[in-house]
């Protein structure tokens, strides 16, 4: 019994005597950790401050660049510290590719999301502050992260869309066009001289501020409605000198408007009852 437990205390004694001898190796180490730690963060810091300075600068895309510069300087930062304490980086290295491996099988969706991150803030589709629409969100985009796309939505909602979904789905960009059209229906009753209210609508809308002479509002006959002749009024709108709902809505109440102080009828649906009387029955 003594035998084992001169052994054990040889043992742990040589242990502590490797530990002490590793000490300085081990300080070395941490300490080239935390030098790397500020590194990363200073290179970081410098480079963002030297890319926004740029005239054509890109936010997304700095972004990028500057995570990537300081994840670097951080990895190499580990592993000369790991070198440092003596730690045989060969072996870390085989270990980190197997687990990083196990890792990425395991975790596919996080990985498909951080590549689809990188590609969307290479390819740039969208950028900080545009109002596009992804599948059933709409709004503006307001953070662009390597995992997700944050969007408050134009009801002031916050939605974060997988990066995933963003890349493999239609991306509407409406911030990135000057023009839009927009398209009004309306009827007007039978009887009504056609030439006239489409004289009335194209005069009124012409007169609008931000509506474009090119292309030209156009009307369109389509339908012989129940109650009315329908039609489709399209003009459109300078985005740089009113907004879309403020230029639909403007163009909706000014031709309401000009209909009425033309005697233009905008008739309401009518349906007709035919109420038939039966004879009654002889009485017995």
């Amino acid at each position: 019994m003594e035998s084992v437990f001169t052994n054990l205390q040889d043992i742990l004694t040589e242990w502590w005597q490797e530990f002490l001898t590793m000490i300085p190796q081990i300080i070395a180490g941490l300490i080239v950790l935390v030098i790397s730690l500020y590194l990363a963060r200073l290179l970081a810091s410098l480079l963002r401050r030297g890319l926004d300075r740029r005239k054509k600068s890109d936010p997304e895309l700095n972004i990028l660049l500057t995570r990537i510069l300081r994840w670097t300087v951080i990895i190499f930062g580990i592993l000369l510290a790991f070198q440092q304490a003596g730690i045989e980086i060969t072996a870390f290295l085989a270990g980190l590719g197997i687990a990083g491996f196990t890792i990425g099988f395991a975790l596919q969706d996080v990985s498909k999301n951080f590549i689809a991150g990188i590609l969307l803030l290479l390819q740039q589709p969208f950028d900080l502050g545009d109002a596009i629409e992804v599948g059933d969100y709409a709004g503006t985009v307001t953070e662009i992260n390597l995992r997700d796309t944050v969007v408050r939505t134009f009801d002031g909602r916050p939605v974060s869309i997988p990066n995933g979904d963003v890349f493999t789905s239609a991306v509407v960009n409406f911030s990135r066009t000057n023009s839009r059209r927009i398209s009004l229906d309306v009827g007007v009753a039978y009887g009504t001289d056609l030439k006239k209210v489409q004289e009335v609508a194209l005069q009124t809308l012409a007169e609008l501020p931000g509506v474009l002479a090119d292309p030209a509002p156009v009307v369109v006959y389509h339908t012989f409605g129940g109650a009315s002749i329908d039609m489709t009024i399209y003009y459109w709108l300078d985005l740089n000198e009113i907004g879309y709902f403020e230029g639909q809505s403007e163009g909706l109440m000014a031709i309401n408007t000009a209909f009425e102080q033309a005697g233009i009828e905008i008739p309401y649906p009518i349906q007709t009852l035919l109420i038939q009387n039966q004879p009654k029955a002889d009485a017995t």
